[in-house]
């Protein structure tokens, strides 16, 4: 209802928009306010011109080239494009189905280096349903679950993450191994033995066995082979996890858990990410001084388990004050729903958190935590061209995307819901709904 209710209600601007993607060498796009999320800040009756899929410039006193596609966003707010920081977008079509469960890794063959960019279906359902609500880039990560029929268990270490874009066309994966993804705290002891203990037993061992493969490697190229748990896939795609090219990515929530995280990455040099963070917030000065990021459900504030019972909706607003950076995931798998990333954000604003910071949550920080800041999540010349046009507060619930550009092109607004509302909703057709185009 609220995507149909916002269409209805955007009508007298779509009209200016084709209805097919368009990719013109440039657009300018008028009296917008305009935040930037980077160093110019909010810009009000602002002009952003776009060449060749990038930001060329972004003003207050701009005038569109000559031969620009003009798009007039009088009274329009525009953001940069959504970065949702965790989720199984082209991983998964519909929930608990048959379907093969690409995310999921299980069995002890494969583990650090269960690559899921491999399996990535750019051209899923879920991909024009969440760029319509203004999501333009996305992580997409490995997930445990519980054994299969054979006895098949997940591993503490589920694999690596990929960034991807939800653009039209075929180069879609922006960065593979931009996380390896691991399971502590309850998680984690749920696959090691019922032991928390354990399971960071698992991590420090594949670790160690990364680092004297590493100072080895010499030897496997004379074929002299030492004996390691983990596979040399795995240990080759450790490598990037101990030079700090590739952060890992916690699944934790308990504060002692993520005391513990924070001394292990500072024992192994590691870069770290908090994902859940339950409890965080108690220990925002050290993660905060560890420079480790933390995604994190601003809603929760339910003991769901033991590693919730000091659950805050401060949280954000408490890490944000000591300069963590932050990013939100209600459920740890923003898929189906991955555009409520704004809801998350407008939660959080209640709760305290500054409304720039809560922008900058669901744009740049992912940006940064992934290492594509370079390229995405600000609007400032020579990224890639990713915006959203909202009517108002694009943090209200009710406030919806009249349009997306994602790499410098006019996204076609319209999924296989919209589809099949248009298809319903038609009164003039003589033709039962099932035989209407």
């Amino acid at each position: 209802m609220r995507q149909f209710a916002a269409t209805l209600s955007m009508l007298g601007l779509t009209g200016i928009f084709v209805a097919c993607p368009v990719h013109a060498e440039t657009i300018a796009i008028t009296n917008a306010t305009v935040h930037t999320i980077g160093p110019q800040g909010t810009i009000q009756n602002a002009t952003i011109i776009i060449v060749d899929g990038e930001f060329e410039s972004v003003g207050a006193a701009l005038e569109a080239p000559d031969g620009a596609q003009v798009i007039d966003a009088s009274g329009k707010i525009i953001t940069p494009g959504l970065f949702t920081p965790t989720g199984y977008l082209g991983l998964v079509e519909v929930g608990l189905s048959a379907g093969p469960l690409d995310a999921v890794q299980r069995g002890e063959r494969f583990t650090a280096g269960f690559d899921v960019a491999d399996a990535y279906n750019s051209r899923s359902t879920l991909i024009a349903a969440n760029r319509i609500e203004g999501v333009t880039r996305a992580l997409i990560v490995p997930r445990a679950t519980t054994a299969d029929e054979q006895g098949n268990k997940s591993h503490v270490i589920s694999g690596m993450a990929a960034t991807i874009n939800l653009g039209q066309g075929t180069d879609t994966v922006d960065r593979r191994a931009a996380a390896m993804v691991v399971n502590l705290g309850e998680g984690g002891s749920e696959l090691a033995g019922e032991s928390r203990a354990a399971a960071l037993l698992m991590l420090r061992e594949a670790l160690d066995e990364a680092g004297d493969y590493q100072a080895h490697r010499d030897d496997f190229e004379r074929g002299q082979h030492r004996d390691y748990t983990y596979s040399i896939t795995d240990l080759e795609a450790l490598q990037a996890v101990l030079d700090g090219s590739t952060p890992i990515m916690a699944n934790v929530d308990r504060a002692s858990d993520i005391e513990v995280l924070i001394r292990l990455c500072g024992e192994y040099a590691l870069r770290c990410i908090v994902s859940g963070g339950a409890e965080a917030w108690l220990l925002a000065e050290q993660l905060a001084a560890a420079a480790i990021a933390v995604i994190l459900a601003p809603t929760a504030n339910l003991p769901a388990s033991f590693d919730h019972l000091n659950a805050s909706l401060t949280t954000a607003a408490v890490l944000e004050s000591v300069g963590v950076t932050i990013s939100f995931a209600d459920d740890r798998g923003h898929t189906h729903n991955a555009g409520n990333i704004t809801q998350s954000a407008g939660n959080a604003v209640a709760e305290g958190l500054p409304y720039q910071a809560a922008l900058r949550a669901i744009t740049l920080a992912p940006a940064l935590m992934f290492g594509v800041a370079d390229r995405v999540g600000s609007i400032e010349p020579g990224k890639a061209a990713d915006l959203v046009i909202w009517p108002d507060d694009p943090l209200e619930l009710r406030s919806y995307p009249e349009q997306v550009i994602i790499n410098g092109e006019i996204v076609a607004m319209t999924s296989r819901q919209t589809l099949l509302r248009d298809r319903y909703l038609k009164e003039d057709s003589s033709r039962p709904p099932a035989f209407r185009r």
